[in-house]
């Protein structure tokens, strides 16, 4: 569903209950999204540490300056 912020400060409630039973709601100001409302999960446990071990590897040089080429595309020159 769509909604102007306008609407959803003048109906908060409303809106607020139509995402307690579930739906989500994109918050437009004109015509650009601003926010999204949804439900959230609550959750009882915590996600394991470690969970992706194994899939990558950082390499050695992760840490060491940019070259040159490379610093000065993102710096754009």
């Amino acid at each position: 569903m769509k909604v102007t912020l306008e609407e959803v400060l003048s109906e908060a409630s409303q809106y607020l209950h139509r995402v307690i039973d579930g739906e989500t709601i994109v918050v437009y100001q004109g015509d650009r999204p601003v926010a999204e409302l949804r439900p959230t999960s609550e959750t009882e446990t915590l996600r394991p540490i470690g969970l992706a071990a194994g899939e990558f590897v950082v390499p050695d040089d992760f840490d060491d300056p940019l070259q040159d080429d490379v610093l000065d595309a993102f710096e754009g020159r």
